[in-house]
């Protein structure tokens, strides 16, 4: 900070609008996604003071819906690692983020979510009421609208408290398990002077690291080396580029298959002689030992049993998702941390164990790859026989695994193409929708993970619903303003496909499942997509037969790669 930020005492003074800013900046966050509203003045003002004073300040995004805020925000942390910071508008602005903050708590993402609160004082202050809006937005209890999504809550009540509530709230979001936590911004406050000496000085609240005992760790370790058939479920990847090479030569030496039920993160490669595909009812049924890689449902029990052998071992930030009322998976021992430094640990305890067991393991690798190179094909086969008229979802798949060949790239995927049919070999390359269903995430976490890395091929692939979902204008609009050449994918198939095979699922020779057009599931007429892309001066193209769809995606990422904008694919996909 220069010195013409100080009072005539010497002291370093802003209003806290601007310290709240300030203050984020020099503990490490670098954007701040913001919706702003009639509570912004003091923000606004902040900004500027800070530009007017060269205060180095986090870049604020303008962000026109707050579901896209915090979508981006979810996106830029798994490119980054880094918290992340979301402001929004009163209580309309944090309505509208309570999505995004459900999808986070769910999938333990950091994210420090702040809303302004409408002036308490209807006049005779700075700050006080001046619209109808002031009045109307007045809750008794702001926060309820995400409590249940929050690790922490608080109310700014006076200026000075900025640097140690900034402070709280980020290394509390940042603790594991990771999650968003919520401070609300009085206007009154935020036009109030604060104290400055403070603002600019290192994080004084460092988040809390966890680990789970050793004595733990190899207790694990010997139940799974002395299993003869022991199984890996894993949802949410390995946390760290590191942990997903060493998981895959532990998996890979040990003979131990890897299934990737409801996916969330990539946690072995698809063309891994480990990786056993989506289901787990074949391996389940004789396994002694089962491996849950955080995991919120790790199986369906109303489907899959267990041995009453079987042991148990739950890995994660929270192997008993204990935020979430009903989940009574067996857990013989859990082992808490993150995910990437518990593999690790555990990695390290089998190779202490594999020469005893090294012709048990060789033997056992050799079935299992058989087992597994059968099922892949059979997938691939599947994909490939979805070249019909309309074609299916598993071949929109296969033909986006061949574009993207050879690149690094990253698919998003919400209720768009499936995992299986895809080649991909690499931390980072796959994320799928949270378990919580908050729909209209990938469009935008796409993108904030494209503002984290300019140079790789993103690509968010949905339902035509999940599109509809995401506010797509205002995610249009910020693919343009910022630049990001993502590549977009929408699978159109004209209903709520979800809901479809759900009611499929429960009655399938019901009435429901004998129509031709199943009650509250069609989206029709559907509207013509790509007209809303062109409106933000996007790359546009149907693909309606399956033999054009293959020359259409290279024709998408070629002007991706040249023109360095955004591109939208409209696929028409059977139901």
């Amino acid at each position: 900070m220069t010195n013409d930020t100080r009072d005539k005492s010497g002291q370093i003074t802003l209003t806290a609008g601007g310290a709240v800013l300030a203050r984020m900046k020099a503990i490490g966050i670098d954007y701040i996604f913001a919706n702003s509203g009639t509570d912004f003045p003091p923000i606004i003002e902040g900004l500027a003071e800070a530009a007017a004073k060269d205060i180095d300040l986090p870049n604020a995004l303008i962000m026109p819906h707050e579901n896209a805020a915090m979508g981006m925000a979810h996106g830029y942390y798994l490119a980054t690692g880094k918290t992340q910071a979301v402001m929004a508008h009163t209580n309309v602005g944090l309505a509208n983020c309570a999505i995004g903050a459900i999808n986070a708590a769910t999938e333990h993402v950091p994210v420090v979510l702040m809303s302004g609160r409408t002036p308490v004082m209807e006049k005779g202050r700075l700050g006080a009421r001046t619209v109808p809006i002031g009045w109307g937005q007045e809750m008794r209890d702001q926060a309820a609208l995400v409590r249940e999504s929050s690790k922490w809550e608080y109310e700014l009540k006076f200026p000075e408290q900025v640097p140690e509530v900034v402070d709280r709230a980020y290394a509390i979001a940042s603790s594991v398990p990771k999650g968003p936590t919520y401070v609300s911004l009085p206007r009154e406050v935020l036009c109030e002077p604060c104290p400055g000496d403070e603002i600019d000085g290192p994080l004084r609240m460092q988040p809390v690291p966890v680990a789970p005992p050793q004595a733990s760790v190899e207790q694990a370790a010997d139940i799974l080396a002395n299993a003869k058939n022991p199984v890996i479920i894993a949802q949410r990847g390995t946390g760290t580029a590191e942990a997903f090479g060493r998981f895959s030569e532990l998996v890979d030496q040990w003979g131990i298959p890897v299934v990737q039920y409801w996916a969330i993160q990539l946690a072995i490669g698809t063309e891994h002689p480990m990786f056993a595909g989506m289901d787990p009812a074949p391996w389940l049924k004789d396994a002694d030992a089962v491996v849950v890689i955080d995991c919120l449902a790790p199986w369906s029990p109303d489907i899959h049993t267990l041995r009453p052998d079987c042991k148990v071992v739950q890995i994660g930030q929270n192997p008993l998702y204990s935020r979430f009322p009903g989940r009574n998976f067996a857990a013989d021992i859990s082992l808490v941390g993150e995910t990437g430094d518990v593999i690790m640990m555990l990695a390290d305890a089998m190779d202490r164990r594999h020469a005893d067991h090294a012709a048990t393991c060789s033997d056992r690798r050799g079935k299992i790859a058989t087992i597994n190179a059968e099922t892949r094909k059979k997938a691939l086969a599947m994909a490939d026989a979805g070249a019909v008229d309309p074609m299916t979802k598993a071949f929109v798949s296969r033909c986006l695994s061949d574009a993207i060949a050879g690149r690094a790239a990253t698919v998003f995927s919400e209720l768009g193409c499936p995992l299986e049919p895809l080649s991909l070999s690499e931390h980072g390359s796959w994320y799928q929708e949270p378990h919580s269903g908050g729909l209209g995430w990938s469009f935008p976490a796409s993108m904030g993970y494209q503002l984290a890395d300019k140079d790789k091929l993103v690509v968010a692939t949905m339902g035509d619903g999940s599109y509809m979902f995401a506010n797509p204008t205002a995610c249009h609009q910020i693919a343009e303003a910022l630049e990001l050449p993502i590549l977009i994918l929408v699978l159109n198939n004209n209903e709520w496909g979800a809901v479809r095979q759900s009611v499929a699922g429960m009655y399938p020779n019901g009435y429901a499942a004998k129509t031709n057009e199943m009650p509250l599931t069609a989206l029709k007429p559907s509207p013509d997509f790509t007209k809303v892309a062109e409106a933000s001066r996007a790359w546009v193209a149907k693909a309606k037969r399956p033999e054009d769809l293959p020359g259409i995606l290279l024709d998408a990422i070629k002007h991706i790669d040249t023109k360095r904008t955004h591109a939208l694919v409209e696929v028409t996909i059977a139901p």
